[in-house]
């Protein structure tokens, strides 16, 4: 069976994007190698998802990696975070200073506000229905 491990995420800094995905989402840390060139493998993956999918967090090397940092998708909901408790993850996220761009909705697909991340990524919180 296929099935799609990591997603590359382009950031500024590789230590305050760690920061906010484990501090203010409660991602885990999975690694942090230091490659010896002055990069790293850095993985995160939301606590609980086991070997789902996670972001490969690879710091911009030049000028047009820079630009495309926060702008990965074009101003459009990228990534889907998904949770089982949608109230606490939303107040706990909220308290670390997460920056919610709407009031949680409740559609009938499930709750959703839209969130985020610390370069302007856009992400759904999401409680599946």
């Amino acid at each position: 069976m296929s099935h799609i491990p990591l997603v590359t995420l382009v950031v500024r800094d590789y230590d305050e994007a760690i920061a906010f995905y484990r501090d203010a989402l409660g991602f885990a840390l999975v690694e942090d190698t230091d490659r010896g060139d002055g990069s790293r493998w850095v993985v995160v993956r939301p606590r609980g998802a086991g070997e789902g999918a996670g972001l490969l967090l690879a710091r911009a090397k030049d000028e047009a990696q820079r630009a495309s940092v926060g702008a990965q998708t074009a101003g459009r909901v990228g990534f889907f975070l998904h949770t089982e408790d949608f109230a606490a993850d939303h107040a706990r996220m909220s308290a670390a200073g997460v920056r919610f761009l709407e009031e949680p909705r409740h559609e009938t697909y499930g709750s959703v506000a839209v969130f985020e991340d610390l370069y302007g990524n856009r992400w759904d919180l999401l409680q599946p229905a």
